[in-house]
């Protein structure tokens, strides 16, 4: 059975109480008793693996066996995704979570259908960071991803000109993701933009920034699955995979 992973302070305690909501999670949805393993983290790479001493009502004390850090990945993978249609936004994060994308960035395309505006656009910021919170937990990950908030064009812009690496997946592009030389070290940034596709302006901007067209494969994915695709592509090719 795999470990369930939490996420809390570790302190410096050899005896941690869970509590809050990630302790009722643990004592009360997961049942977890005395005797069964349970991993701590807090998110930034450091990990503490536990025992359950005693379960609460809505709360774990938990028996620290021992600590350590898991060093940040390199190169560091940034996914800048064009805002998808209604709960797509959530699946892309999902995924792209699970697989190991380190920033999700919501760009907000000018084709995008969706728009983030408002008190509308704060909830769907905080239902894409807790999506991927838990999904970050569910993939035992020790380094939870950071969701930005969102992004203009120049922005993107601006983030593809600090890269070690920056690709834009584009339909025309002549040369393969597969193929596109890959740092060692480094921000990768790569550009899904939204249904609706990328506009000549925003190609040129990207361009400019000194991104580098790609072409995932030889079919039209949705915008949010082709995220997690071509993040699979580049994490198997760096060797993260």
């Amino acid at each position: 059975m795999t470990v369930p992973v939490f996420l809390h302070d570790l302190g410096a305690r050899s005896r941690i109480l869970l509590d809050g909501p990630e302790g009722r999670h643990a004592a009360s949805v997961r049942r977890l008793r005395a005797g069964e393993r349970v991993d701590l983290t807090d998110g930034a790479g450091a990990v503490a693996e536990c025992v359950v001493a005693e379960a609460r009502k809505d709360a774990l004390d938990l028996d620290v066996l021992r600590r350590y850090d898991v060093p940040a990945p390199e190169p560091r993978l940034v996914v800048v995704q064009g805002l998808p249609k209604g709960d797509r936004g959530e699946l892309a994060v999902e995924t792209m979570t699970e697989a190991g994308v380190d920033e999700i960035v919501p760009w907000a395309a000018g084709r995008c259908v969706t728009q983030w505006k408002g008190e509308r656009g704060e909830k769907t910021l905080a239902r894409w960071r807790s999506t991927a919170r838990e999904a970050a937990k569910q993939a035992r990950r020790f380094h939870l991803p950071e969701i930005a908030d969102q992004a203009s064009t120049t922005r993107v812009a601006a983030l593809l000109a600090d890269a070690a690496l920056a690709v834009v997946l584009h339909e025309e592009a002549a040369e393969p993701l597969s193929r596109v030389d890959l740092p060692e070290k480094g921000d990768i940034v790569l550009v899904v933009g939204p249904e609706g596709g990328i506009t000549d302006d925003e190609i040129a901007k990207f361009r400019a920034a000194g991104a580098t067209p790609a072409l995932l494969g030889p079919t039209v994915l949705r915008t949010s699955t082709a995220g997690v695709a071509a993040a699979a592509v580049l994490l198997a090719r760096t060797g993260r995979w």
